[in-house]
């Protein structure tokens, strides 16, 4: 079987959330010792909307020292900043030529991003060949994708099987990435539990930030909607609220959901969201040292340089296959 090769990307939109750490990276601290993969920082992604650059800046190294501190190993894994990798954007350009307006008009999230804004930019509307360009660059085998990001990862395939037909084959095409099931791993908003935990809700009480200390956390927490009743079951129908509590402590504690059922069926909710804020903290705690620790010892900078060199000794090899087989004439003069 060939080697699998994994590929994702974060925005640095604002702090990672206790969501993103249960859902995915917790899967991917396991993964990065089965598959070679690339953990990136995707910060060209974020300009496709208004940002403020000191603030763009400060979140890009929050991403990536939090990656770190969630357990991923920079010796192992390829962790870098997207903007440091030049043939992102190259080849997100190569693919735009290949790719019609009428597809990317028809995607989604673009659609909804669009309504929100008083003007569109056009990298909001080819923000999915530059997400493209990010995953064929490494002959990704699979990628991560949640629901947002699926009708984008079908657009990646359609490229790279019309680059294939074109050109020759090339390209990898990627498969969605679908983590081993636990039961709830998607973690939803505290303040509505009809909707996945984002660190984009407007409501700061509806998310946990990996950040948040634990007075905050706790004060969340005893916010977090529930129900009227006073039973503590799981039915993400008629009470998604609990069944999300009831999630969050399962992962937090490697207590079943049958045993946390038990323990609070007849206790009422304050004790029940008590101990779920508390085994949150008692989680977020070694991941709040270690970045506290990054932070202060300055070492990000020398993990993203190393983990760019080494993105862009893959990337630039395939950039230049691909530039080869569309015609384009390499640079044959010696500098210096």
């Amino acid at each position: 079987m060939s080697e699998k090769i994994v590929f994702s990307g974060v925005q640095p939109s604002g702090a990672l959330t206790l969501g993103n750490y249960l859902g995915a990276i917790r899967n991917f601290v396991t993964l990065q010792y089965e598959a070679r993969c690339y953990f990136c920082v995707v910060d060209l992604h974020a300009l496709t909307v208004p940002q403020e650059p000191e603030r763009l800046r400060a979140q890009t190294l929050e991403v990536a020292r939090l990656f770190i501190a969630c357990g991923l190993d920079p010796a192992v894994s390829t962790i870098f900043v997207q903007s440091h990798v030049a043939a992102h954007t190259q080849l997100s350009w190569l693919l735009e030529c290949i790719t019609y307006v009428g597809e990317l008009r028809r995607m989604t999230q673009f659609k909804e991003k669009a309504r929100k804004q008083e003007v569109v930019s056009t990298g909001l509307m080819t923000y999915p060949d530059l997400m493209a360009a990010d995953i064929l660059l490494y002959d990704t085998t699979h990628v991560p994708v949640g629901e947002d990001q699926k009708q984008h990862l079908e657009l990646t395939r359609n490229l790279a099987e019309r680059f294939n037909n074109r050109f020759g084959p090339i390209f990898v095409v990627p498969e969605p990435y679908i983590a081993p099931r636990q039961s709830g791993s998607r973690i939803m908003s505290l303040t509505d539990p009809t909707k996945k935990m984002s660190k984009s809700d407007e409501n700061p009480n509806s998310y946990i930030l990996l950040t948040d200390p634990p007075d905050v956390i706790r004060k969340k927490f005893a916010r977090a909607v529930t129900d009227n009743g006073r039973e503590v079951r799981y039915d993400e129908k008629n009470k998604p609220g609990v069944s999300n509590l009831m999630v969050i402590l399962s992962l937090c504690s490697g207590r079943s959901l049958e045993e946390i059922a038990r323990t609070y069926n007849s206790s009422g909710y304050a004790q029940f969201k008590k101990d779920t804020a508390e085994a949150v903290i008692a989680t977020l705690e070694p991941i709040q040292r270690r970045y506290q620790e990054l932070v202060e010892s300055g070492a990000i900078d020398q993990v993203l340089c190393v983990g760019a060199a080494r993105a862009r000794q893959v990337a630039s090899a395939k950039l230049a296959v691909v530039q080869d087989r569309m015609g384009l004439v390499r640079a044959q003069c010696n500098e210096g």
